[in-house]
């Protein structure tokens, strides 16, 4: 609570009081619109429950599965948004989030749920001649304000998302000697947690899209795309350079968290895969280095190479931030691979081998193959300048 203050207030005295001031009129502000919003929310939810989840019930147009499917723990998110509304209405912000935060799996659970959620009222309004002449009608009753079913199934994750502002807001502005300011700061930690799980829900759901869409342009089934731990990460069009020094030939590669895949475009007049790729090769990225060999300097195109266990692969682009992009990629999916895979390595394995005798060590198979790929790396380096 503020106090007027006097002429003859000590400047230092006047500076905490002023502070404390603007802390008490953004708290106040805070406050109303958390209130305010808490109160629309609330009124949402129930058009959701009264219009749709009790009369559908009722009526019995869905099986209760698929209801469940659909609205999952809405009805009673519900229940605990109006009892929170209650406490927050009354100004009791630390007791009603705190009591709130208990019951956050119900949060957890409808995130889980939303794309199942999507995925079934999609499928029902296709499928169900019952269902669809439902939903349209009672998305025209006056009290949903022309909205749809599709519009108010996400609430609970925006709402969600907007407390962790408004709660760290109130934090804010919330004095350490006040009561709330504990519970205040549970309330942003638990919140947080349940908005970082919807990140990471919409993520892994889009890296999903990724993966179906590069499987439905791979032609045939033999190249599976969709494992469990992959992420897609990028993929275009790259110069693979033979060897053998020949024309370098464009190419499409996929990136994704564990694998390179090269691919060539199918035969344009094929009746059926026509617009797809064929898999020529998968490069595991497991035991790969890369090296940038031309792209250091401002010049036209790069060139990068990529070794593998058992294999040796050089790549060219025109664009010098096309392949200095490809670069990093491939940098960051190995370093971040190789982390993962890190093992603790007994001490007897950390042991030297004993140094090969002179004659042996100059005709090893692995000097012999280190040499050809100095050869080839000599060969495309001579190549890179004919191209440019």
């Amino acid at each position: 609570m503020s106090f007027a203050l006097s002429p003859f207030t000590p400047m230092g005295i006047r500076s905490i009081q002023e502070q404390r001031d603007r802390w008490e009129r953004k708290r106040s502000r805070t406050a109303r619109e958390l209130v305010l919003s808490e109160q629309r929310y609330c009124e949402q939810l129930d058009l959701v429950v009264t219009y749709f989840v009790e009369i559908l019930k009722a009526k019995g147009t869905l099986r209760q599965d698929i209801r469940e499917s659909i609205f999952s723990s809405i009805k009673s998110i519900h229940l605990i948004n109006q009892t929170l509304l209650t406490h927050l209405e009354l100004g009791r912000f630390g007791i009603g989030f705190e009591e709130f935060c208990t019951h956050l799996q119900l949060y957890n659970t409808y995130v889980d749920n939303i794309q199942t959620a999507k995925k079934v009222l999609m499928v029902q309004v296709k499928k169900s001649k019952a269902f669809r002449r439902f939903k349209k009608l009672q998305e025209s009753r006056p009290e949903l304000n022309q909205q749809k079913l599709e519009d108010l199934l996400p609430l609970p994750l925006q709402r969600i998302q907007q407390y962790k502002h408004f709660l760290r807001d109130l934090t804010e502005n919330t004095s350490p000697d006040n009561p709330e300011f504990q519970q205040l700061s549970k309330a942003v930690k638990a919140v947080s947690e349940v908005t970082q799980r919807i990140q990471d829900n919409a993520r892994s759901h889009e890296n999903h899209l990724q993966l179906r869409r590069v499987q439905k342009q791979l032609k045939g089934r033999k190249t599976r795309i969709l494992t469990p731990g992959r992420w897609y990460i990028r993929e275009g069009w790259l110069k693979t350079v033979p060897p053998k020094g020949t024309e370098a030939k464009p190419k499409m590669f996929y990136l994704f968290s564990d694998i390179l895949l090269q691919a060539k475009p199918c035969s344009p007049i094929h009746p059926m895969n026509g617009d797809k790729f064929a898999c020529q090769r998968i490069y595991p990225l497991k035991e790969c280095t890369v090296d940038k060999v031309f792209g250091h300097t401002k010049s036209q195109g790069g060139l990068i190479s990529l070794t593998f266990a058992r294999a040796k692969l050089l790549l060219m682009s025109d664009d010098q931030g096309d392949i200095n992009d490809w670069y990093r990629s491939l940098c960051l999916a190995i370093g971040q691979l190789k982390s993962k895979n890190t093992v603790v390595h007994r001490r007897d394995e950390l042991r030297r081998k004993p140094i090969r005798s002179e004659p042996d060590s100059q005709n090893t198979p692995e000097l012999q193959q280190t040499r050809g790929i100095k050869r080839t790396m000599v060969g495309c380096c001579f190549i890179f300048f004919l191209l440019y």
